[in-house]
């Protein structure tokens, strides 16, 4: 399948969530802020995060929460087509801890919901779900030393700030997350691992146990396959972003079929339908800085939880 490039010259955009309006909303990592881009390619910034804000999503009062990693240090290296690409790293040097933050519908104001659990301080924020009943399941990548990383797991929240519960530990570097269309399973993708996690839930925030859906391949002459970010599609489908072997890989329900779409970007972040009949699939392509979309997906994308 074929892409059109909407937006270009963005620093490392990942989160992507598509507005009432039809704008895309996307965070710019390495740039510590959300940017509001116009189905034109128009971009002006939304509002400024700090840290490394990576997933975001539209919470049932209408606000936008963010999980906010910390920050990297970022490198430039080539690409495979011989243009320069930007590549995360370790935990910077002006690391002040992950967090979960909410931004208002304007975003003329950003607050920090959650910055620990029980005592023990959240590492790595990086993506999050909402479920039917207005909480969020989020994952804590942790953040890489150069000789050690954080063991981190899967959490769930109220949008309120009353409560936060850590439901999964420990994982490998847990990515994205996702629910099942009815709501009774969890999905999670484990970067290093390449696998993604179905989870069944007993209840809201209630794992009642957990098995491998799939692992992805990778592809010659590597065979390496990372897991970023993810959405499910209204059949059940989850599309999981591929790092390394760059695209979005589709698998079934049951695990038993996976297919491969290629983007040429080795780090491919994250998608999210959006569209009158949420046949598009909107890509972030990081290294290169790109937003793309492609038109007339094959299925149509499960309608999140909000906005209603």
């Amino acid at each position: 399948m074929e892409f059109r490039v909407i937006a270009t010259g963005l620093e490392f955009p990942e989160g992507p969530v598509v507005l009432p309006d039809g704008d895309i909303l996307v965070t710019e990592i390495k740039a510590g802020r959300l940017t509001r881009i116009s189905p034109n390619g128009e971009k002006r910034v939304f509002a400024v995060t700090g840290g490394g804000p990576n997933g975001a999503a539209i919470g049932p009062d209408g606000w936008i929460y963010v999980t906010n990693n910390g920050g990297f240090e970022w490198y430039t290296r080539p690409l495979p087509d011989g243009s320069l690409g930007v590549f995360p790293g370790d935990q910077p040097a002006d690391y002040t801890g992950g967090s979960i933050q909410r931004i208002s519908p304007d975003g003329s104001v950003v607050e920090t919901l959650y910055r620990e659990c029980n005592g023990i301080p959240l590492k790595g924020p990086n993506d999050l779900v909402f479920d039917a009943e207005g909480n969020f399941y989020f994952t804590d990548l942790g953040k890489a030393r150069a000789r050690e990383r954080d063991r981190t797991g899967v959490y769930y929240a109220s949008p309120d700030g009353k409560f936060i519960r850590e439901i999964i530990f420990p994982m490998e570097q847990p990515n994205g997350i996702g629910l099942s269309p009815d709501g009774k399973v969890l999905y999670v993708a484990e970067t290093p691992t390449a696998r993604v996690w179905a989870c069944e839930l007993a209840g809201p925030g209630e794992v009642a146990r957990r098995y491998v859906l799939a692992q992805v391949p990778g592809a010659p002459p590597l065979n390496l396959a990372y897991l970023d970010s993810m959405c499910v599609d209204a059949e059940g489908n989850v599309l999981v972003a591929t790092i390394v072997h760059g695209g979005i890989t589709t698998i079934s329900p049951d695990g038993k079929r996976l297919q491969h779409t290629p983007t040429g970007d080795p780090l491919t972040t994250n998608c999210c339908f959006g569209g009158p009949d949420l046949r598009t699939l909107y890509v972030t392509l990081s290294a290169t800085g790109r937003l793309v979309a492609f038109d007339n997906w094959p299925t149509p994308g499960l309608k999140l939880a909000f906005p209603r």
